[in-house]
């Protein structure tokens, strides 16, 4: 079995669909809100700023790089295309926006804590292990390569 093979193929579950499509949406909102500015994000200015005034620098490229992850890491788990390298790259960028924003908030979201991050990070690293699942374009890639 080659290497492209073993990333993409996975069992033939439902699981992973369910948390790939939410996962996938919620993903792709931020990254919009990041990238975009859509849905009262800062775009890619604002995020800039936000991210230099972390110590994150160059801003605006920090922002591009966590706004990237998040939406086409988002879009790639929506539609279970490339699904093990996209969870990776999720779980990457959550690991970085826990502990450079909100692990010195504590856990709790209501006071800018980690708990949301951990949760992405917890379904980015399952979908890492996991596969697309049934339901996916790794599936089809893998039959391409298996001839």
């Amino acid at each position: 079995m080659s290497v492209i093979q073993k990333v993409l193929q996975s069992p033939a579950s439902y699981a992973p669909l369910i948390l790939r499509v939410p996962t996938g949406i919620t993903l792709m909102a931020h990254g919009s809100q990041k990238l975009f500015g859509w849905f009262g994000g800062g775009g890619l200015e604002g995020t800039g700023q936000f991210m230099s005034s972390l110590g994150l620098e160059p801003g605006v490229l920090m922002a591009f790089l966590a706004g990237s992850g998040e939406f086409f890491g988002g879009l790639f788990l929506l539609i279970g295309l490339l699904t093990r390298p996209s969870a990776f790259v999720v779980a990457f960028t959550m690991l970085v926006a826990i502990l450079s924003v909100h692990i010195s908030n504590g856990l709790f979201l209501a006071n800018g804590g980690y708990e949301f991050g951990l949760a992405l990070l917890a379904i980015a690293v399952s979908l890492l292990v996991s596969g697309s699942g049934r339901i996916g374009l790794d599936n089809l890639l893998a039959e391409k390569f298996k001839r």
